[in-house]
C-alpha cells in the first residue's frame, strides 16, 4: 500500500495580536504542517509599516524554500490597500476582511454592531490582555491624560469580542472600558472564523474546519 502523501508545510505570517489564536489553529490541525511567525502587534499603531514588514518576512520564507504555502495572517488592518498590493506582488493571500473584529464577529454581525452604535471601540482577548501597554501607554494616554478625550470622546461603548469564555478576561475588559469612561458589552466569538479562513486559504491540506 502506498503511504498517504504528507501535507506540504504551511507558513502563516501573522499579526502579533493573533498569535495565540493562530497557534491554536495550528495545534487543532496537529501542529505538524502549520508554522506561525508573527510581527509585533504594536505595529497597528503605525499601520503604514505593516506592508513592507510583511514583504520582508514573505521573501525570507521563500528564500528558505521549505513551505508549500505562505499565508498572510492579517486583514487590511488600516493599510489602505497597501497590504493587498504587497500580497499581489509577492503571490500570497491574506485573511479576508478589513480587520480582525470583522473576522471574529463575522461580516454581517459586525455590520449590525456598527449600524446599531457607530461609536463602538472593539477589544479582542489580546487587546484586553495588553490594554495598558497598547492603548493607555501606546497612545500616550498614561503620560498625557488629556488625550483620552481626543481619542475616545466620540465613543459610547466598548464591545469585547471574546475568543475565550473566561471570567477573568471579562472582568479585565470591564476595567478597560471603565478606564475609558465607557460601558462594556461582551460577545463570545471563539476562533471559528479564523480557523475556517486558514483552512480555505491553505486549500484544506490536512486542515480541519472548526
Amino acid at each position: 500500500m502506498t503511504p498517504a502523501a504528507q501535507p506540504s508545510p504551511v507558513l502563516v505570517i501573522g499579526c502579533g495580536a493573533l498569535v495565540r489564536e493562530l497557534q491554536e489553529v495550528a495545534a487543532l490541525n496537529g501542529g505538524r504542517h502549520i508554522e506561525v511567525e508573527c510581527l509585533p502587534a504594536i505595529m497597528h499603531n503605525r499601520p503604514e509599516q505593516i506592508p513592507e514588514a510583511v514583504r520582508r518576512r514573505v521573501r525570507a520564507a521563500k528564500a528558505r524554500g521549505t513551505f508549500g504555502t505562505i499565508l498572510v495572517g492579517y486583514m487590511d488592518c488600516g493599510t489602505g490597500g497597501l497590504l493587498d498590493r504587497v500580497c499581489s506582488e509577492e503571490g500570497v493571500e491574506r485573511l479576508d476582511g478589513a480587520h480582525c473584529y470583522e473576522m471574529y464577529a463575522g461580516a454581517g454581525a459586525f455590520a449590525d454592531l456598527q449600524e446599531a452604535e457607530p461609536g463602538t471601540f472593539y477589544l479582542t482577548d489580546y487587546l484586553v490582555r495588553h490594554f495598558d501597554r497598547l492603548i493607555m501607554k501606546g497612545l500616550g494616554i498614561s503620560a498625557h491624560p488629556e488625550l483620552l478625550e481626543a481619542y475616545f470622546g466620540n465613543y459610547t461603548r466598548v464591545v469585547h469580542l471574546a475568543q475565550t469564555d473566561d471570567d477573568r478576561q471579562a472582568r479585565a475588559a470591564e476595567r478597560a472600558a471603565a478606564s475609558l469612561g465607557l460601558r462594556c458589552e461582551r460577545i463570545v466569538t471563539g476562533i471559528g472564523g479564523l480557523q475556517r479562513q486558514i483552512v480555505e486559504l491553505a486549500g484544506g491540506a490536512g486542515c480541519e474546519a472548526a
